[in-house]
């Protein structure tokens, strides 16, 4: 058997390439859209992708699976469980509890596990040349290593009423069978550390059914269904903004992007006139650079394994954009855009000079000059991190206001007052500062050190 997990970094999402050497046949389980990575992958070890399925519709990346298949030409196996409100809307093989996708000389026994969403599934895998005993599954949102899907998802991202407690009952039925597995089974999911899509996800990248059943907390509540929801609910952070879109593009019929797009690097004209249209700026550096000079009215996303989140989280899909990048990050950061279908990427500049505007600077601040300004009634203090970072510790008098949804809460932030905003160690509250001031608020500091180096040096905690 061959295996080959493919991790990417910037969404913290599993994906697998499976294949039975002795076939030469191969199955792609949860396909990112750059698809050319499976296609290397299959051709330098001598096989064919000629089957592709996924866990489920999935919320926080646009799956490949589609383009897999129009390239390659496999077999496109989906959930048909869930009911008639689950079913995916384009041509594919439908799967039920009990199925069987064979590859070869290997076998896939499909298993239903709703809870994070209805139609969910599993996959058990049998190399039988080695043994007739299941070895791994391929668990998607359904179980991570130490810790279980949100079943609120579909509710608090997609505007579902009433399913988050529906889905959690679902889950703790389904925590059930899973528990009656042998324990040596290794599992596999679909994300790791870094996810949105649970809440305390471990870092390494499998396990096993024993461990789980010792280290999740998930299976620490056999018999209790009620303590069991209760903790599920609890604490889920702020799920992006994009997460519905995602779902709606998953599971209807879309076009299709199989090669990697090429960007255009724009002109000092080209830009000129689409910032004269008022098409949105989406500066690309670090940080430290952007606070030293930024193209007014840029919003700083840094192009680091966040920027995808970041973008699905404050720009509209409906709209172009202009990044401010190096040549050598582009490709990189048009992997990570297509990842989650955004693709209305107008060009790029890697120089904010070409604007031949006056650059603005941004107010960072350290912490001693930061603590002169706390409980003064002519300061507002605000923390931009989630509310749960925020319930969990904050510095005493300081407002929330969740840099996600920033652009709705504008009235939340004073224009007559000293406003000194923050977040955890400087990356989100810089994406902060810069809404803030393209949206007219002048009189703000950032005190970019956060509450990362208001812990280090023992100042207190609310």
């Amino acid at each position: 058997m061959f295996f080959q997990h493919i991790y990417d970094k910037s969404l913290a999402q599993s994906s697998y390439l499976i294949g039975c050497q002795a076939k030469g046949e191969a199955i792609v389980i949860d396909a990112k859209r750059d698809i050319d990575t499976y296609l290397e992958v299959a051709k330098e070890n001598n096989l064919t992708i000629t089957h592709i399925t996924e866990t489920h519709i999935h919320a926080d990346f646009l799956s490949g699976s589609r383009e897999l298949a129009a390239v390659t030409g496999a077999d496109l196996y989906l959930s048909d469980e869930g009911g008639e409100d689950w079913q995916y809307e384009f041509p594919h093989t439908g799967l039920k509890n009990g199925d069987q996708i064979k590859v070869g000389n290997l076998t896939l026994e499909i298993l239903h596990t709703p809870g994070h969403t209805p139609e969910s599934i599993s996959f058990l895998l049998t190399d039988h040349p080695a043994t007739d005993e299941p070895v791994m599954i391929f668990t998607g949102d359904f179980v991570f290593v130490g810790d279980i899907g949100r079943p609120d998802l579909l509710e608090k991202a997609a505007g579902l009423i009433g399913t988050q407690e529906k889905g959690a009952k679902e889950m703790y039925r389904s925590v059930q069978d899973f528990r009656k597995l042998p324990e040596f089974i290794q599992v596999w999911p679909g994300h790791g550390a870094g996810s949105a899509c649970g809440k305390a996800l471990g870092a390494v990248p499998s396990s096993t059914v024993g461990y789980e059943k010792i280290r999740n907390w998930a299976f620490q509540y056999e018999n209790d269904e009620e303590g069991f929801v209760d903790e599920l609910l609890e604490g889920q952070p702020e799920p992006p903004k994009y997460f519905a879109m995602m779902k709606k593009l998953n599971k209807t019929d879309r076009p299709l992007l199989t090669e990697i797009l090429k960007q255009k690097k724009l002109s000092k004209e080209e830009f000129q006139k689409a910032y004269a249209e008022e098409v949105e700026i989406i500066d690309t550096r670090d940080k430290n650079d952007f606070a030293a000079g930024f193209i007014p009215k840029s919003i700083n996303i840094q192009g680091n394994n966040s920027f995808s989140t970041w973008m699905g989280w404050m720009i509209s899909y409906a709209e172009p954009f202009i990044l401010v990048a190096g040549d050598e990050q582009i490709e990189d950061l048009t992997r990570k855009l297509m990842r989650i279908g955004m693709d209305n990427m107008m060009g790029y500049i890697d120089d904010i000079n070409i604007s031949e505007l006056e650059l603005q600077t941004a107010e960072v601040i350290n912490l001693d000059e930061f603590k002169k300004y706390l409980n003064r009634n002519e300061v507002q203090i605000v923390d931009v991190r989630g509310k749960t970072e925020f319930e969990e510790g904050h510095i005493e008098g300081a407002e929330n206001v969740f840099v996600g949804t920033l652009a709705e809460n504008l009235d939340k932030f004073s224009k007559d007052k000293q406003v000194v905003i923050h977040c955890q160690s400087g990356d989100r509250v810089s994406i902060a500062y810069s809404v803030l001031r393209k949206n007219g608020f002048a009189n703000i500091k950032n005190y970019s050190g956060g509450m990362k180096e208001w812990k280090e040096k023992r100042n207190p905690v609310a």
